[in-house]
């Protein structure tokens, strides 16, 4: 099926008025992509964190509308829901669902994360050197986030495949706090876990992570919630791929989410914010690592007691 493809330049001040009335209007999908990456690489699509935006300081936003949407219509609907914003900048054109899937797949080869953790596009083939043991993670094209490219993604799935390995894994339960499109529940699932939730504060965000987890066979073991119905448990393991002004917020939230003797991994984080917020968790956790990827940083630590 055909689409009606809007996008336009803005800055990541004005995203949240954007795309607020994109959606208003009756787009079917908005994406963030980051405007100045060199587009010979492989875009990043970060993952929104709970409350967060992109850190990106210029965005390239595209929305999707019925393919018999009349443009026009459009541009004075969402002139009329937000005149104060420019909507010169907004292109349009007709795209086929084929355009959207060729692209994806194109742009997003098999990768590997870890010993045995790999995220492929739907369809496409694993490469013949993954071996027997490898954990596949399939995720749709047209995917708005968490194609697990970005290193806050990256860093967790490699946390995730290395508990695998030690058996920490293992029939055990997982919250993934900020889980987007369900990437990092999904990969729990399928290195071991028995059980995982996933809380977002968006609602397409759960219903992304419902859709993968059935596409990826593990449905029935993924339960998804807004924050604030989320269960007041604990876990033995716990991610939160969200930023860091979120984690400082939310840290006595996640504290209180991990079990005694659990393990947490934070990301999101900016090489050099990292400082801040091992004295943030500090009073909660032990053992607290630092890893990082490119100008990112994952924060690892074990619940102490008390």
């Amino acid at each position: 099926m055909p689409f009606l493809e809007l996008s336009l330049r803005c800055t990541e001040a004005e995203q949240p008025r954007y795309a607020h009335a994109l959606e208003d209007v009756g787009a079917l999908a908005v994406t963030m992509l980051d405007a100045d990456a060199d587009t010979s690489d492989e875009q990043q699509i970060l993952e929104p964190g709970v409350g967060e935006t992109p850190l990106w300081h210029s965005i390239v936003l595209t929305a999707l509308f019925e393919a018999d949407t009349d443009a026009l219509a459009v541009l004075a609907a969402l002139e009329s829901f937000d005149a104060g914003l420019d909507w010169t900048r907004a292109g349009f054109r007709s795209v086929e669902d084929q355009d959207w899937e060729r692209a994806w797949m194109d742009q997003y080869a098999p990768l590997q994360f870890g010993a045995r953790t790999w995220i492929v596009p739907w369809n496409a083939e694993l490469p013949e050197g993954a071996g027997d043991d490898a954990v596949v993670i399939r995720l749709d094209p047209g995917l708005a986030f968490g194609s697990g490219t970005h290193p806050t993604t990256s860093l967790c799935l490699q946390w995730l495949d290395t508990l695998a390995a030690e058996g920490a894994l293992a029939g055990t339960e997982v919250l993934d706090y900020g889980c987007g499109s369900g990437i990092l529940a999904l990969a729990a699932l399928k290195l071991g876990a028995a059980r995982a939730i996933g809380v977002d504060n968006d609602p397409q965000a759960l219903v992304a992570s419902h859709d993968n987890a059935e596409r990826n066979g593990v449905g029935d073991a993924l339960e998804v919630f807004l924050p604030a119905e989320a269960p007041q448990a604990t876990y033995p393991i716990v991610v939160a791929n969200i930023l860091a002004t979120a984690l400082d917020a939310l840290a006595e939230t996640l504290a209180d989410r991990v079990a005694v003797g659990g393990r947490i991994a934070l990301s999101g984080i900016l090489d050099g914010q990292e400082e801040e917020l091992l004295r943030r968790y500090r009073p909660w956790f032990e053992q607290l690592a630092v890893a990082r990827e490119g100008d990112w940083v994952r924060i690892d630590g074990v619940r102490k007691a008390g």
